[in-house]
């Protein structure tokens, strides 16, 4: 690991990179599915046309994505982090609509009996009972995120990717080895971190 211990402000300078993209990413990605989502669960019709336009972008090969953002946008971290966006909202939406979906009639009901509007059921009872659901969303999202992030390199929006890329151009397995391994690393935490939270949610809500 002789590259590494001499290179070790690259490699940190990297893993902050695209770590900042990928939390850039979520939070923007929650900003836009959490309104959308509330949206659209009380509307079947609509509900269907968004979630299928949904599908139908994060359907999109990671690099074509990239391909047609980038004579707009130009390249770098800007359409690297519209492109992560857009993979980020179907499966945060999907999850939110989901959870929304399975509060229990009898809940709702109850709610009403006791005399709370529409608003307030949705933020005092469904939300709270739809969270489970948004954070597995959230933990799903998050370890695609990080792997998608990593080819944003192609575009130059910095990361771990590059490692990889150079590595690869290089034949520099020590690279690969550890911008890989310090994706794989980001990925586990994440999601053990987002699952931790999500097993004692029931308790906190």
């Amino acid at each position: 690991m002789r590259w590494t211990a001499r290179h070790l402000d690259t490699v940190w300078a990297a893993t902050l990179t695209h770590l900042g993209l990928v939390a850039a990413s979520l939070a923007l990605a929650l900003l836009v599915a959490l309104p959308l989502g509330l949206v659209v669960a009380r509307r079947p019709g609509l509900r269907a046309a968004v979630l299928g336009t949904a599908s139908v972008l994060y359907s999109l090969p990671t690099l074509a994505l990239f391909a047609l953002l980038v004579p707009v946008l130009g390249l770098g971290f800007a359409p690297a982090l519209l492109a992560l966006v857009t993979y980020a909202v179907p499966i945060l939406l999907r999850s939110l609509v989901a959870g929304l979906a399975a509060v229990p009639a009898a809940v709702k009901d109850a709610a009403d009996g006791m005399g709370l509007t529409p608003r307030q059921r949705l933020w005092r009872v469904e939300l709270p009972l739809a969270l489970p659901a948004l954070l597995g969303g959230l933990r799903v999202a998050s370890v695609t995120l990080v792997s998608a992030a990593t080819v944003a390199a192609y575009i130059s929006a910095g990361g771990l990717g590059t490692l990889i890329l150079t590595g690869l151009d290089q034949g520099h397995t020590e690279k690969i080895l550890v911008g890989a391994g310090l994706v794989a690393a980001m990925a586990l935490l994440l999601d053990a971190g987002l699952g931790a939270v999500q097993r004692r949610l029931p308790a906190l809500v």
